[in-house]
């Protein structure tokens, strides 16, 4: 993901860094001069680097490049400064105009003045977008070392403002769609690929220790998942992962991933008594694998977003419109009734498989009537599930549900059938 031109994250250096100071100092101080300002600056044959061609960039060179980076611009001739003369050249092109000036009664002194002023130039001035190690990005003052949200991943001790990430999303939004591109944040281990211990491979896994062998996802929330660290509109994004709980206020941009297993060590974990991936010395498929599958949606719902019948002007459109639309298809036109699946006295419309079922597009009952097309059961035993046997309707395990939702399409009823439950005479 880019981040925009413009924003003191598309430094590369130090140098980088200070030349985008000394530009951003420059535009505020000289757009806007006051006439005290102006006779002080016609006064300063020392600072040449002024912005005298109206640009508003500091550069002198009318154009209008503000943006701090080394392009090649005047705004990084004095890149050898420090960060503190950059801030102190600005405040004296501030103050510069009140030298002269006194109260009648010769009780103000120039600091006290240049205090309040220097005071009112930062209020007006920096909205602090940023902090590095508790100084803010743009004008250099030590800040709460807790402002912000952090975001670590592009620099350790980066924190960023509420209204400067709203405008670094909204900025980049613009330059994702104009490449007709969306965000895809993945989750990693179990999702796209499976991790285990050396410690923990098998003998029968050992090969894959042999490096000449051919075979060869942060949050500002505890033990949470979320968007708040993304440079991404929400209405753009889509999220692959095998945990869904994880994802409390992001579910309609969430596409759940079936768990990958391929060590032995996975699948002991998750209580699968059967040989791994790895210990079979193979893989999923590439074809109807789980990546294969999700892949297909993927591209589903790109196409739909950027479809040219809707034209270029790309405002309102959400991602998550579009993911929702495609999962409603999954079991389009089926009713479902659910017979000992939920708790005894267990609130029905609250249980994770009749909301999944719903979002898959399949319409929920209680009780059973003729437009009823499957019952959901563990036991071939119940009153509904003899009546879907005698009405010829669908009796299946709620795996089928957890296939067509992980699938992304209506699995074959055959392959899940309710056995009978054997009861124990002991």
């Amino acid at each position: 993901m880019s981040l925009v031109d413009g924003s003191p994250l598309n430094s590369s250096s130090s140098d980088d860094f200070a030349a985008f100071l000394d530009a951003e100092l420059d535009s505020t101080s000289d757009t806007s001069p006051r006439p005290e300002e102006e006779e002080y600056d016609d006064d300063d044959d020392d600072d040449d680097d002024d912005d005298d061609d109206g640009d508003g960039d500091g550069d002198g060179d009318g154009g209008g490049d503000d943006d701090g980076d080394d392009d090649g611009g005047d705004d990084d001739d004095d890149d050898d400064e420090t960060y503190k003369s950059h801030i102190e050249r600005a405040k004296r092109r501030k103050v510069g105009g009140l030298e002269s000036t006194k109260e009648p009664n010769g009780s103000t002194t120039h600091i006290d003045q240049a205090k309040i002023l220097e005071a009112s130039v930062k209020v007006d001035i920096c909205t602090h977008p940023g902090f590095i190690g508790g100084m803010c990005i743009r004008c250099g003052d030590k800040m709460d070392s807790q402002s912000g949200v952090a975001f670590g991943y592009i620099h350790k001790d980066l924190r960023l403002a509420n209204d400067e990430i709203a405008r670094l999303r909204d900025r980049d939004l613009k330059n994702l769609l104009r490449h007709k591109k969306l965000y895809l944040v993945l989750d990693l281990d179990h999702t796209l690929l499976n991790s285990t211990r050396f410690s923990d491979v098998t003998q029968e896994e050992g090969y894959l220790l042999n490096q000449d062998d051919p075979m060869q996802g942060d949050c500002t929330q505890r033990h949470q998942k979320g968007l708040d660290v993304v440079m991404g509109q929400e209405s753009a994004v889509l999220i692959l992962d095998d945990t869904e709980p994880v994802w409390v206020k992001h579910k309609d941009n969430l596409i759940l991933m079936e768990r990958y297993h391929f060590f032995a060590s996975s699948c002991k974990q998750f209580g699968y008594n059967l040989k791994s991936l790895s210990e079979l010395r193979s893989d999923e498929s590439d074809v109807d694998g789980a990546l294969a599958t999700i892949l297909n949606v993927l591209k589903r719902v790109h196409s739909m977003f950027f479809d040219p019948e809707l034209g270029d002007n790309f405002a309102g459109r959400d991602a998550r419109q579009m993911l929702q639309a495609i999962r409603r298809e999954v079991l389009k036109g089926c009713k479902i009734v659910f017979s000992r699946v939920f708790p005894t006295k267990f609130q029905a419309e609250n249980h994770h498989l009749w909301v999944m079922a719903e979002r898959l597009g399949a319409t929920c009952s209680t009780e059973v009537d003729p437009s009823v097309t499957h019952v959901i059961s563990t036991d071939v035993g119940t009153e509904k599930s003899r009546w879907a046997v005698e009405e010829n309707k669908f009796l299946i395990e709620p795996r089928w549900l957890e296939a067509a939702n992980f699938r992304w399409q209506r699995q074959p009823e055959e392959k899940f059938p309710v056995k009978e439950v054997k009861k124990d005479n002991h």
